[in-house]
């Protein structure tokens, strides 16, 4: 999708003139995008150790394009994984017991030059499998050294439900420490959705081959890799290391192949590195979604192992559309870079026909076909939406989720949204800068200037404003059953628009809310959404990365029991009122406050005083260090609780949480700010 002109305005930066010759007006430049430093945002969430051991660890680790993507397969039971490996390798460092495990597996397969990858039940990986990855040469690209590389994708079957699994891969230089992989329930799950990581993005030098820009683009991985490692340790937090696997709405990196130095492919593999770097990814898979900034280059392809590939959707460089399923849900994802809409309703029929029995239909895409930032309002972003939403309807899709504009966004119920204008993409153009001038000294907003007046005599801003109407969709608003957060058997469609989870760049909201948006956030801070998935609900909670606090409230879908079909045929019947089911009480819905406490030092010891809450019992986490590196927990049902056999004059750091019992499951609130106290 287009999105240079707000740069080109940034650059203009011209005075607003208008000549005696009646010369049209040159407006000077929208407000910069926002970014968040990698440094700041560790000193707000009290991570800064970690942040300075990254920055060290970078500088080892952005040379090294072998770091491994875990993708869903097909189903709960698979695994797919891809990695690079130099096409000269050297197996000095291998992992002599996992080499050993391996030889002793299958002979055959050890002694083949083809790399592989072992998985097994626990740290002894019992009942371990071996497989030979499949090969592809990663074309048009080598490294500083000179050295060229095959793609390596490998998909493990037969994985059981709640089980912890250890796998090792052959990187080219041996196999690695074995990374643990937990399987989860599929009756119920959740799972993170996140938005536009688009790692390097906060580099704002141009993609010349210059040093300043090499070292502009290092420096920018480093933070954003930080940032966006930060957002998935959050998500995990939250659920307790629940999640399942993550959804993606697109744009992993930033560098595209045609912005690229020298349009050289290559350029975009540290990016690449630092998308992967996160400790996180190695035990959680990540279903990603093409964006804009993957389009046009094919390392997209050798680095995400997608199940279910179809040419369908495809744009000739990085593929087409895919699915998965997971327990009752459908997962549909989009390659709609390639604007073909035939082909992607002919996939989507195609995959809804073959997967009666999901319950739930969730489709993602990139583009915000309905958000609430700058890029929403586009010709070519709302004719894509009136082209996709009638398909998404006739295939009873519950949600679709998207990104590309790096502002949060949830619609209300949509159901037969019509296009009711035509509008150019360069007359928007030329309004959008008039309407988003923000002077001769721009400072960065979260929401745009809107310069242009409802009273505005001018015949150009008057049909601007007319067509900015009309895709408000009013009229596609559907009246909801509602049973308190829930709505109940909606025949509507529900939009989600992810804000940034890297904060790389932020973009600004449109002055004009549109009567579509049920609630939108942008506060310049990196975000994600928890999805929680049962039998009949599907519960939306959103939080920011910083401090964990929501930016929106808890929404959930309700459905009455039984497939799609016979809900829509329950939903027409004149007869037959619809059954309303009351709302399941979901683990993830219980709310927990935030604990608060106190520290007292004694000689040796150290007495935690929490504040009493309604709440079934205290988690008290505590160690010699600021980080809490290996830390301690006690869970204790009284507000006063005493640290014993503790160091005299060593300094002890505590963080405390509630929780709730709920159907004897523990469920947790936030944490307390970390307090430190020196042992007497």
């Amino acid at each position: 999708m287009r999105s240079n002109w707000r740069k080109q305005m940034m650059i203009s930066a011209l005075a607003l003139t208008l000549s005696a010759a009646n010369v049209a007006p040159v407006f000077a430049s929208a407000a910069p995008d926002g970014k968040t430093n990698a440094a700041d945002i560790a000193q707000t969430m009290g991570t800064t150790a970690q942040w300075n051991r990254w920055e060290k660890e970078w500088e080892t680790l952005k040379n090294d394009w072998t770091q491994i993507s875990l993708s869903p397969g097909s189903n709960a039971t698979e695994l797919n994984f891809a990695w690079y490996t130099p096409k000269k390798t050297n197996d000095s460092n291998s992992n002599a017991a996992v080499q050993a495990k391996v030889q002793a597996i299958s002979p055959e397969q050890a002694n083949s030059n083809v790399p592989k990858l072992i998985i097994g039940e626990g740290r002894n990986m019992k009942n371990a499998k071996v497989y030979e990855a499949e090969q592809t040469a990663v074309k048009d690209e080598q490294d500083n050294n000179g050295e060229t590389y095959n793609s390596n994708k490998v998909t493990a079957t037969g994985l059981k439900e709640n089980k912890t699994y250890y796998y090792s891969y052959d990187n080219g230089n041996g196999y690695t420490k074995p990374a643990a992989y937990t399987t989860k329930s599929t009756n119920n799950f959740s799972f993170a959705f996140v938005g536009d990581p688009q790692i390097g993005s906060s580099n704002e030098l141009k993609g010349k081959d210059t040093k300043e820009f090499y070292d502009a683009q290092s420096n920018a991985v480093k933070s954003d890799a930080f940032n966006w490692s930060s957002t998935l340790n959050a998500a995990l937090e939250k659920t307790n290391d629940q999640l399942s696997f993550v959804v993606s709405a697109g744009d992993q990196i930033q560098t595209t192949k045609k912005k690229s130095p020298n349009k050289d492919a290559s350029k975009s593999e540290i990016e690449y590195t630092g998308y992967l770097s996160p400790e996180a990814l190695k035990s959680l898979p990540v279903a990603t979604t093409v964006g804009n900034h993957d389009a046009d280059n094919a390392n997209y392809t050798y680095h995400f192992n997608r199940t279910n590939a179809s040419e369908l959707g495809s744009n000739k460089v990085v593929g087409g559309d895919y699915y998965f399923k997971y327990g009752n849900a459908l997962f549909i994802m989009l390659n709609t870079q390639d604007t073909n809409v035939a082909e992607h309703k002919q996939f989507i029929e195609q995959t809804v026909a073959a997967n009666k029995d999901c319950k739930w239909r969730i489709v993602t895409l990139h583009q915000d076909i309905y958000g609430s930032a700058e890029h929403s309002n586009e010709p070519e972003i709302t004719n894509l939406r009136y082209q996709l939403t009638p398909i998404f309807e006739q295939n009873d899709i519950d949600t679709v989720l998207t990104g590309h504009d790096h502002a949060y966004s949830r619609s209300k119920m949509l159901l037969g949204g019509t296009k009711a204008n035509d509008y150019t993409d360069d007359e928007f153009d030329t309004e959008l800068k008039k309407d988003m001038d923000a002077g001769e000294n721009p400072t960065t907003k979260t929401v745009a200037p809107g310069n242009i007046k409802n009273d505005s005599t001018d015949e150009k801003d008057q049909k601007y404003l007319t067509y900015l109407k009309s895709i408000m969709d009013e009229k596609a608003i559907e009246t909801v059953k509602k049973q308190g957060s829930s709505v109940i058997n909606p025949e509507g469609v529900l939009y989600m628009t992810a804000g940034s989870s890297s904060g790389s760049k932020y973009y600004d909201l449109v002055p004009r809310q549109q009567t579509y948006i049920a609630h939108r956030w942008q506060e310049d801070v990196p975000t994600y959404s928890v999805v929680d998935v049962t039998e009949n609900s599907l519960t939306i909670n959103t939080y920011r990365t910083d401090n964990d606090e929501k930016i929106d409230e808890t929404f959930s879908i309700t459905k009455s029991k039984g497939d799609t079909t016979s809900l829509n045929a329950e939903k027409k019947a004149t007869t037959t009122k619809p059954t309303v089911v009351k709302k399941p009480t979901a683990v993830k819905k219980v709310v927990v406050a935030k604990a608060s406490a106190k520290l007292k030092a004694g000689k040796k010891k150290v007495t935690v005083k929490i504040k009493k809450a309604a709440v079934s019992g205290y988690q008290i986490k505590y160690a010699s260090n600021k980080n809490l590196k290996k830390a301690k927990t006690k869970n204790t049902t009284k507000t006063t609780y005493t640290i014993k056999s503790l160091r005299s004059k060593k300094k002890c750091y505590v963080k405390v949480r509630a929780y709730k019992v709920v159907k004897g499951k523990k469920i947790y609130g936030s944490y307390s700010k970390i307090l430190k106290v020196t042992v007497k």
